[in-house]
Protein backbone atom coordinates (compact mmCIF):
# COMPACT_ATOMS: atom_id res chain seq x y z
CA UNK A 1 0.00 0.00 0.00
CA UNK A 2 1.12 3.56 -0.58
CA UNK A 3 1.61 5.82 2.65
CA UNK A 4 2.19 9.50 2.57
CA UNK A 5 5.53 10.59 4.67
CA UNK A 6 4.91 14.72 5.38
CA UNK A 7 8.26 16.17 6.93
CA UNK A 8 7.65 19.82 8.57
CA UNK A 9 11.27 21.53 8.53
CA UNK A 10 12.23 23.55 11.89
CA UNK A 11 12.51 27.09 11.14
CA UNK A 12 15.96 27.93 9.66
CA UNK A 13 17.01 24.23 8.39
CA UNK A 14 18.68 24.89 5.00
CA UNK A 15 22.25 24.15 6.36
CA UNK A 16 20.95 21.28 8.43
CA UNK A 17 18.95 19.30 5.45
CA UNK A 18 22.00 20.45 2.59
CA UNK A 19 24.57 18.27 5.14
CA UNK A 20 21.78 15.38 5.61
CA UNK A 21 21.21 15.73 1.78
CA UNK A 22 22.94 12.92 0.25
CA UNK A 23 21.87 10.40 2.40
CA UNK A 24 18.52 11.03 2.18
CA UNK A 25 18.34 11.15 -1.47
CA UNK A 26 20.40 8.16 -1.44
CA UNK A 27 17.59 6.15 0.84
CA UNK A 28 14.78 8.04 -1.74
CA UNK A 29 17.42 6.07 -4.87
CA UNK A 30 16.96 2.82 -2.93
CA UNK A 31 12.99 3.24 -3.16
CA UNK A 32 12.64 4.25 -6.42
CA UNK A 33 15.24 1.59 -7.52
CA UNK A 34 13.21 -1.23 -6.01
CA UNK A 35 10.10 0.52 -7.23
CA UNK A 36 8.24 1.57 -4.97
CA UNK A 37 8.68 5.39 -4.77
CA UNK A 38 5.43 6.88 -6.26
CA UNK A 39 6.98 10.41 -6.19
CA UNK A 40 9.22 12.54 -3.65
CA UNK A 41 10.25 16.25 -3.19
CA UNK A 42 10.71 19.18 -1.02
CA UNK A 43 8.03 21.86 -0.45
CA UNK A 44 9.77 25.76 -0.78
CA UNK A 45 9.27 28.08 1.76
CA UNK A 46 8.26 30.53 -0.88
CA UNK A 47 6.77 30.83 -3.86
CA UNK A 48 9.86 29.74 -6.00
CA UNK A 49 11.08 26.67 -7.50
CA UNK A 50 14.19 27.82 -6.64
CA UNK A 51 14.23 29.07 -3.10
CA UNK A 52 17.53 30.04 -2.31
CA UNK A 53 18.33 31.19 1.14
CA UNK A 54 14.69 31.21 2.08
CA UNK A 55 15.15 27.28 1.68
CA UNK A 56 12.34 24.75 2.22
CA UNK A 57 9.30 24.53 4.70
CA UNK A 58 9.26 20.12 4.58
CA UNK A 59 9.22 17.37 2.02
CA UNK A 60 6.51 14.90 0.56
CA UNK A 61 7.47 11.21 0.12
CA UNK A 62 4.86 9.03 -1.36
CA UNK A 63 6.24 5.23 -0.97
CA UNK A 64 4.97 2.25 -1.14
CA UNK A 65 5.43 -0.24 2.08
CA UNK A 66 4.08 -2.94 3.80
CA UNK A 67 2.12 -1.45 6.69
CA UNK A 68 1.74 1.64 8.34
CA UNK A 69 4.35 0.68 11.14
CA UNK A 70 6.94 -0.16 8.04
CA UNK A 71 6.41 2.92 6.61
CA UNK A 72 6.88 4.88 10.08
CA UNK A 73 9.67 3.25 10.94
CA UNK A 74 11.26 4.21 7.26
CA UNK A 75 10.54 7.42 7.94
CA UNK A 76 11.53 7.69 11.75
CA UNK A 77 15.36 6.83 10.11
CA UNK A 78 15.54 8.94 8.08
CA UNK A 79 18.84 11.36 7.57
CA UNK A 80 16.56 14.25 7.99
CA UNK A 81 15.38 13.65 11.05
CA UNK A 82 18.87 12.47 13.18
CA UNK A 83 19.96 16.00 11.34
CA UNK A 84 17.29 18.13 13.19
CA UNK A 85 15.69 19.00 9.86
CA UNK A 86 12.19 18.08 10.64
CA UNK A 87 10.08 19.36 13.61
CA UNK A 88 8.04 16.75 13.06
CA UNK A 89 6.74 13.80 10.20
CA UNK A 90 3.14 12.38 9.48
CA UNK A 91 3.08 9.04 8.29
CA UNK A 92 -0.57 7.95 6.67
CA UNK A 93 -2.11 5.76 4.33
CA UNK A 94 -2.65 7.41 0.69
CA UNK A 95 -4.92 5.87 -2.14
CA UNK A 96 -3.75 6.99 -5.61
CA UNK A 97 -6.15 8.22 -7.77
CA UNK A 98 -4.98 10.07 -10.42
CA UNK A 99 -2.93 9.73 -12.28
CA UNK A 100 -4.15 6.47 -12.78
CA UNK A 101 -1.79 3.50 -12.70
Amino acid sequence: MLYAIVGEDVPESLEHRLAARPAHLARLTELDAAGRLALAGPCPAIDSPDPGPAGFAGSLIVAEFDSLDDARAWADADPYVAAGVYARVSVRPFRQVFPRS
